[in-house]
């Protein structure tokens, strides 16, 4: 937050600064500390195993949790600042919104989830956000010269739109088709009546005069 809100920081693009000034070495510092963060979040993997819900160990889970360590070790390696920054405070942002509802889920009793944590779905539509910012602000090298290298879009954009289109099917699958479902009429009653309290189904003969013919 620092590298921007306090310092002349380019969003349109912005250089390393490979220097010992306590302000790049304060930048350098900080993405070293991003790379720790997606180390930790290896964990969730573990804790998916411990509690016994590998259904929760998805494609989508197992591939975010492989590039992003890769990618943020070879930015704080090889780029420990610059253009790349600013994407990485924008997905620490969504980190701490959707690390703060898993605090929540765990300390909150299980029948108080739907008042209090009925704003789940929208971490996801804020991570889809995030892909679609990440992707706008790559381009901008296409456009801007400042010395940061420019073939980190070839790897930023694929990775943009996959994720983009994996947390999108993710949605659709947890929160769209349920909307659906939920919305179904009920089932069919047909050929039956209801009488005190009770459904019960009607013969499916003909009641000529009256009378039902006995089967």
């Amino acid at each position: 937050m620092e590298a921007i809100f306090f310092h002349n920081y380019s969003l349109t693009c912005e250089s390393v600064d490979f220097s010992y000034a306590p302000y790049a070495l304060r930048v350098a510092r900080d993405v070293y500390i991003y790379f720790l963060a997606k180390l930790t979040e290896l964990l969730d993997t573990v804790f998916f195993v411990l509690r016994k819900k590998e259904k929760q160990i998805t494609f989508l889970h197992m591939y975010h949790h492989t590039v992003m360590p890769m990618i943020s070790w070879g930015a704080t390696k090889y780029y420990p600042g610059g253009h790349g920054v600013f994407v990485g405070i924008i997905n620490s942002f969504v980190h701490i919104i959707m690390y703060t509802y898993y605090l929540l889920a765990a300390l909150l009793p299980h029948h108080q989830h739907k008042r209090y944590l009925w704003w789940k779905k929208y971490i996801t539509n804020l991570q889809m956000t995030q892909f679609c910012i990440a992707f706008i602000h790559s381009c901008l090298l296409l456009f801007y010269d400042c010395d940061y290298p420019k073939w980190s879009v070839v790897l930023v954009l694929p990775n943009a739109m996959f994720f983009y289109f994996l947390f999108s099917d993710f949605y659709n699958n947890a929160y769209a088709s349920k909307k659906e479902n939920d919305g179904a009429a009920p089932p069919s009653i047909q050929n039956s009546t209801k009488a005190n309290g009770a459904v019960e189904k009607v013969s499916s003969h003909k009641i000529p005069n009256g009378k039902g013919k006995s089967d």
